[in-house]
């Protein structure tokens, strides 16, 4: 069983920075990805930014050259800064964890951390 922890969420002003963390606790044999998607009220919850094990990240368009994800391994924490914030981003951003434990998949979500962006 893996925890999925956020913190970093806030109230910004458009313009400004955030920087996200998700540690995770727990036993798994292997992550294989960990992620930030987040979600409005009557919205699906969308993909922000994922980071594999060999550290090859994607993200989506609406964040590109704006969010970088990372990770730190040996603590098991993915990060996500997050500059020139708009109001469109603001949503509760949930961290996600997917690997294996033995062979067998795992996902894991956290509870969210709510992110609000003024204009």
């Amino acid at each position: 069983q893996v925890q999925l922890v956020e913190s970093g969420g806030d109230s910004v002003q458009a313009g400004g920075s955030l920087r996200l963390s998700c540690r995770a606790s727990g036993i798994i044999s292997n992550i294989d990805f960990m992620g930030w998607h987040r979600q409005t009220p009557g919205k699906q919850r969308e993909l922000v930014a994922k980071i594999g094990s060999d550290g090859t990240t994607m993200y989506a368009d609406s964040v590109k050259g704006r969010f970088t994800i990372s990770r730190a391994i040996a603590e098991t924490v993915a990060y996500l800064q997050m500059n020139s914030l708009k109001p469109e981003d603001t949503a509760n951003y949930y961290c996600s964890l997917e690997g294996r434990h033995y062979g067998r998949p795992q996902s894991y979500w956290g509870r969210g951390t709510q992110v609000t962006v003024s204009s």
